[in-house]
């Protein structure tokens, strides 16, 4: 039976800073909608199988950094091209086996809808496997993140942690953050967009290198 649905998008990539594509799937917790995450930031993540190490750290992983997600107003929700009966028995088998709980949902893409809109299964890596994709959506369904890791590496679950503080702080205070930013560091202030606008940004007490280049402490 076909559980899942999805938008038709153009073939490619999703759109950052577009509306993500709609989609209603099966999940170990029911029936997921991307409409049911209205309000909240959204990882969806997708690995390439079920029953693989490589999936199961890093699913082990976001499960214990779940609460810490989950303070910053942000769900998670997996996706691979297994049925539901293999996520079910996979999260049962990490429970018995590592101790932990999968506590968010994961859905069952059989048809791979909701992959082939996303972009998930790439030429040349597998025809029925997604690749390690992460996708970030704000609380309004816009696609504001997108990190691709290959198979056989699995992605740093600390690094979209941070980057969700990130593109939090960035929308909250209208800055950008530089290399590896962190709280408690420096923020960077837009670019003057007239020639008038860069004179005065020397004395409007940022940490000012050049014209173009000014920080400050949130």
């Amino acid at each position: 039976m076909n559980t899942t649905s999805a938008i038709q998008t153009p073939a490619g990539l999703p759109r950052m800073n577009e509306p993500a594509p709609d989609f209603t799937a099966l999940t170990t917790h029911g029936m997921k909608s991307l409409s049911d995450y209205k309000g909240k930031w959204l990882i969806l993540f997708s690995h390439p199988a079920d029953f693989t190490p490589v999936c199961t750290t890093e699913f082990t992983a976001f499960a214990a950094r779940s609460a810490d997600f989950a303070a910053l107003n942000t769900e998670l929700l997996g996706l691979s091209i297994d049925s539901h009966y293999a996520h079910i028995a996979w999260v049962r088998s990490i429970k018995q086996s590592f101790g932990v709980d999968i506590n968010f949902p994961i859905i069952a893409d059989l048809d791979m809808k909701v992959a082939q809109a996303y972009g998930m299964i790439m030429p040349g890596a597998s025809d029925t496997q997604a690749v390690r994709a992460t996708f970030i959506i704000d609380p309004e369904g816009k696609l504001r993140a997108m990190v691709y890791y290959p198979m056989t590496n699995g992605r740093s679950v600390d690094e979209i942690h941070r980057l969700i503080v990130a593109l939090q702080t960035s929308a909250e205070h209208k800055v950008a953050t530089p290399e590896n930013w962190h709280p408690g560091q420096p923020v960077i202030v837009p670019t003057p967009q007239t020639c008038d606008a860069a004179d005065a940004r020397m004395q409007e007490g940022l940490n000012t290198v050049d014209w173009y280049f000014s920080t400050k402490m949130l």
